[in-house]
């Protein structure tokens, strides 16, 4: 699936704020390099922390949510 198409569906999840997007991806990228489990069928050795978690925002595994 192409990366325009994956980053569409992610900003959808979070309607479309590309600013809280970015701060998740970031956020959860730290997670992946502290060594948590991707929770899409993704190896971490051949794809970037980040592109897993822009997947997993748009495959809805993670639900992110505004900071009040």
């Amino acid at each position: 699936m192409r990366i325009e198409k994956i980053t569409a569906q992610a900003l959808e999840r979070v309607d479309h704020d590309r600013y809280l997007l970015a701060k998740a991806i970031g956020k959860r990228a730290d997670e992946l390099n502290a060594g948590a489990k991707p929770l899409v069928e993704m190896d971490i050795k051949k794809h970037k922390p980040a592109d897993i978690a822009l997947f997993e925002i748009a495959e809805g595994k993670l639900i992110i949510t505004r900071e009040e």
